[in-house]
C-alpha cells in the first residue's frame, strides 16, 4: 500500500518539469488571442445557421 502512494507523487513530477521547460522554437499565442478567436468563431457559426 505504501509504494503504491509514492508512486503517483513522483509521476507527476516528472510532467511539472516538462511543463515548465520553455521551448524557443514553440509557437506563444495570448490567452486573450485564443478567447477572441473562438467567440468570433462561434458568431459567425450563429449569423451563418441564421441565414
Amino acid at each position: 500500500m505504501s509504494s503504491s502512494d509514492g508512486g503517483g507523487l513522483m509521476s507527476s513530477a516528472g510532467l511539472v518539469r516538462y511543463f515548465d521547460a520553455e521551448d524557443r522554437n514553440a509557437i506563444r499565442i495570448d490567452p486573450k488571442t485564443v478567447v477572441a478567436f473562438g467567440a468570433m468563431s462561434g458568431i459567425l457559426i450563429l449569423m451563418l445557421n441564421a441565414l
